[in-house]
């Protein structure tokens, strides 16, 4: 199957998946499942593009390895506070503009659907791969894929453990990884799209590889990502969030500006 079908097939399925995601959240009020749904898709992706590429094993297996773990752990990640928690507070905003219009829903879980194919371009880049025999771009695949895994992994630990504990409600958490970066979550997130870029090295479309990094950067500073989360936290934290924001990084991990 030709790149151009695969993609096609990619969107399909995500198409559908969206739309039962889209009638779950009519009946409970929660949106948060697009997201979760979304984790799936490109997890999904992954090892689909890897089944059906025409490069060489060793590439399509790593791919649907480290691509399939990736997405399945975000999605169990963000399924535990769907299920445990309300309505986040980027599509609770959403629903005091929008109500439950079916319509409005339907189009946003369908543009997620969209989003699974744009992230899945890396993917069909490193399907493409006809280099056979292990080398030096492939180890620094899996490298840069374990280290920001276990980042983003440990970014959500250290914030699920702070927020678990009620003294620290409206409060800021400035330790751990978060002492150096306001959103390491994301950073960790952003830096594994880099592993496919290395992992597409010697493919005929490895360019495409680069709409992992760059797709995601741009979601994430200015679209979807830190924006929402930005406004979020200072909705419900005030003046100590502006003080966080004052004395570190926005993204890449650095040493804080001042005492906390």
């Amino acid at each position: 199957m030709n790149t151009g079908a695969s993609l096609l097939l990619v969107w399909v399925l995500a198409a559908i998946a969206q739309t039962l995601a889209w009638r779950w959240q009519q009946r409970r009020r929660n949106a948060g499942l697009v997201d979760v749904v979304w984790a799936c898709g490109v997890a999904g992706a992954a090892v689909l593009l890897a089944a059906l590429g025409d490069g060489a094993a060793i590439p399509r297996v790593l791919l649907a390895i480290l691509g399939g773990l990736w997405g399945l752990r975000l999605a169990w990640h963000l399924w535990r506070r769907v299920r445990g928690e309300h309505e986040d507070g980027r599509y609770a905003a959403l629903r005091e503009r929008w109500g439950d219009d079916p319509l409005r829903w339907f189009a946003l879980f369908q543009a997620q659907a969209l989003l699974v194919v744009l992230f899945a371009l890396p993917f069909a880049a490193v399907a493409r791969n006809p280099v056979a025999g292990p080398n030096g771009f492939f180890f620094a695949a899996v490298l840069m894929w374990a280290i920001s895994v276990a980042g983003e992994t440990l970014a959500d630990a250290q914030l699920a453990r702070f927020r678990s504990r009620p003294e620290n409600r409206g409060h800021t958490m400035r330790s751990g990884l978060w002492r150096y970066s306001r959103h390491p979550n994301y950073f960790f997130e952003w830096l594994h799209w880099f592993a496919y870029v290395l992992l597409a090295v010697g493919s005929p479309i490895a360019w495409l590889a680069w709409a992992g990094p760059l797709t995601m950067y741009v979601f994430l500073r200015w679209l979807s990502g830190i924006p929402h989360t930005e406004r979020q936290a200072l909705r419900t934290r005030g003046d100590d969030y502006r003080r966080y924001q004052r004395s570190t990084s926005m993204l890449f991990p650095w040493f804080p500006k001042e005492p906390r």
